[in-house]
């Protein structure tokens, strides 16, 4: 039987590179609480036996005496063959066997790229030395191009499965952020190490910024990768959890990575998971080339309702985009679908100068937000919520036709094709989930009034 149990935090921040509290070393310690259950079926990773004591002998103290590296349905997972008690220290990992950007050259150090594409510049180095690097016991633990299921990996066979969901174009815009860095990376060690350029290639780049940002960790130093600890694998329900099968005498430590949808772990870990509790979806709203006041109105979406571009790594949301959560109840204020998006369908809808110069003088008046209340024109604030339900119940039907589309015919042409399939499904039944909670309160809004 798995009996869980959780095990002390270690801080998120709001994107998918993890943190963890900074002392001489870090350190997971453990308290006990319920969480949920998950099946764990370890065994043996011959690939890793020898890591821990090569690590520890690198790091000259002892990492962990709770835990091993084994695989389970996760993959390469940390797990704990002995008790664990609450306030046990599980796992400490001095500074001196992590890797940060503090390893490169300040001649790269100092370009102008993000810290994800620095510390991967740092992941090539250590890969192209092979045998002759110092980190080459951990850099062939770390996870093989084809093991990896980021979308920036799919072909674009495989991205059109998703291409109703906006993690459709940000993907392209990731690769073509990582691109223009890797172009400045390039540039910069044609001219100052040509033997190391010469080895470079763009797959190789991707890859390496693909690892960072799946496995690093940011603390007040910046990012770095923490061998052993970055074995940890995801739980969603939990800041982290232990599964202890009392049988077979292994624990599978779980931590969670922070609460993302599945967009958010599919983009930029590479897995999703089923029935995900932070799943959202991000729709687009504009305004229509066509319509009279299109100036007007872009201007007061502009300057009231669009949602701050959110940046992840080498790509961002576009500004345009506004984030819809589960609605969990049709007869409550709505909570789920944002007060911008709804004071954005307040602005498409008005039909003349008159309207959006009173609601723009509301909101002078008030707190300064635009069309946060409810349109003193009945009538009106039905027909702005119709129109979103209009918008949102199309890309529902989009949605359900790409399901359609995705239905297995038989066996998947490879077990790559058969994951990035199920990956899909998952993302786009999360989505799919919240846009019909939020059609279902607009109908109720805009009937039951």
């Amino acid at each position: 039987m798995l009996c869980p149990s959780q095990v002390a935090k270690l801080r998120p921040v709001p994107r998918p590179l993890l943190s963890a509290a900074r002392r001489l070393y870090d350190d997971l310690r453990c308290s006990i609480s319920s969480s949920s259950l998950a099946q764990v079926s370890p065994c043996v990773d011959e690939d890793c036996s020898d890591f821990l004591p090569w690590l520890e002998r690198k790091a000259g103290v002892e990492i962990s005496s709770f835990l091993s590296v084994g695989k389970s349905v996760y993959g390469r997972s940390l797990f704990a063959s002995k008790a664990i008690r609450a306030g046990d220290s599980i796992l400490k990992v001095p500074f001196n066997v992590e890797i940060s950007p503090d390893d490169l050259l300040p001649e790269i150090r100092s370009l102008n790229i993000g810290n994800v594409a620095k510390l991967a510049a740092v992941v090539l180095k250590e890969q192209k030395m092979g045998q002759d690097s110092e980190w080459a016991p951990y850099i062939r633990s770390l996870p093989q191009p084809e093991e990896m299921h980021s979308t920036v990996f799919w072909s674009n066979e495989e991205l059109e499965m998703i291409k109703e969901s906006l993690v459709y174009q940000r993907t392209i815009d990731k690769k073509v952020g990582m691109e223009r860095e890797f172009s400045v990376l390039r540039h910069a060690l044609d001219h100052q190490f040509p033997e190391v350029s010469k080895y470079m290639n763009f797959e190789d780049f991707m890859h390496a910024c693909a690892l960072v940002e799946s496995r690093a960790w940011e603390s007040s130093k910046g990012y770095s990768l923490i061998p052993f600890a970055d074995f940890l694998n995801h739980d969603g329900l939990a800041k982290a959890v232990l599964l202890r099968d009392e049988q077979k005498q292994f624990s599978e430590v779980l931590i969670s990575y922070g609460k993302f949808s599945n967009a958010i772990l599919l983009l930029d870990f590479g897995f999703t998971l089923p029935h995900n509790i932070h799943d959202e979806v991000r729709i687009q709203i504009s305004v229509p080339l066509q319509d009279p006041l299109y100036k007007m109105k872009l201007y007061l979406l502009q300057r009231h309702c669009l949602q701050i571009t959110c940046k992840f790594g080498f790509s961002k949301w576009s500004s345009d985009s506004f984030t819809i959560k589960e609605v969990r109840s049709v007869k409550g204020k709505g909570t789920g679908i944002p007060q911008s998006l709804r004071a954005a369908a307040r602005v498409l809808s008005c039909t003349s100068l008159e309207e959006l110069n009173d609601m723009e003088e509301e909101a002078t008046q008030n707190d300064g937000r635009l069309g946060r209340r409810p349109l003193k024109n009945f009538n009106r604030e039905i027909q702005a919520h119709q129109l979103l339900l209009s918008h949102i119940t199309r890309l529902i039907d989009q949605y359900n036709a790409s399901a359609k589309l995705m239905k297995p015919t038989g066996c998947p042409a490879s077990k790559r094709d058969g994951i990035r399939r199920s990956m899909a499904c998952e993302l786009l039944a999360g989505e799919l989930r919240n846009l019909k909670s939020a059609a279902s309160w607009l109908v109720s809004y805009t009937t039951d009034r």
